[in-house]
C-alpha cells in the first residue's frame, strides 16, 4: 500500500491487453469495462483492479487530457502472481500529488489516488518519454 517512485522490473508478461481510448468519461468508463472483462475471461479477480482502473482512467481524462490525445490502458500478468495495471497519458508534467498527501476535507476531488493505494499492494508513476507518464498500479495475485 505504498507509492513506489520508480518502476518494478518484471520478467515478459504471461497475459496482456493494451487499447487506447478517447479521453472523455465515456472512455473512462470503457477502461474499466473492457479491463473487467479480460480479467474475467482470463478467470482473475476484477472488484479491486476495476475500480482501481476507473480512477486512473477518471484521472487521465480528468488531469491528463490533452486534445486530440488519446490514452493508453495496458493490462499484464506475470506468470499468475502479479497483475500490472498501466494508465498513460500525454500531461507528464502533471503529476499525482505526493504520498500521503490528503486532500482538504472540503475537497470535492483528490481521494481516487487514496483508493488506488489502498487497493493495490504497490503503485507509483513513471515519467517519460516526453510528452507522458504512466501510473501504474501492482495487485499481487497469490498471497
Amino acid at each position: 500500500m505504498t507509492q513506489e517512485t520508480t518502476r518494478t522490473e518484471h520478467s515478459t508478461p504471461t497475459r496482456r491487453f493494451t487499447v487506447l481510448l478517447s479521453p472523455t468519461r465515456r472512455g473512462a468508463r470503457l477502461a474499466r469495462l473492457l479491463a473487467t472483462a479480460h480479467l474475467g475471461d482470463w478467470g482473475l479477480p476484477t472488484e479491486a483492479a476495476a475500480h482501481i482502473v476507473g480512477e486512473l482512467a477518471t484521472n487521465a481524462v480528468v488531469h491528463g487530457r490533452v486534445p486530440g490525445r488519446d490514452f493508453r490502458v495496458h493490462l499484464s500478468v506475470h506468470h499468475d502472481a502479479l497483475l500490472r495495471i498501466e494508465v498513460t497519458d500525454t500531461r507528464g508534467e502533471r503529476l499525482p500529488p505526493v504520498p500521503g498527501a490528503a486532500p482538504a476535507a472540503d475537497a470535492e476531488t483528490g481521494r481516487g489516488l487514496l483508493i488506488v493505494g489502498a487497493l493495490a499492494d504497490r503503485w507509483g508513476v513513471d515519467v517519460g518519454p516526453v510528452p507522458r507518464k504512466t501510473v501504474w498500479a501492482e495487485i499481487d495475485l497469490v498471497r
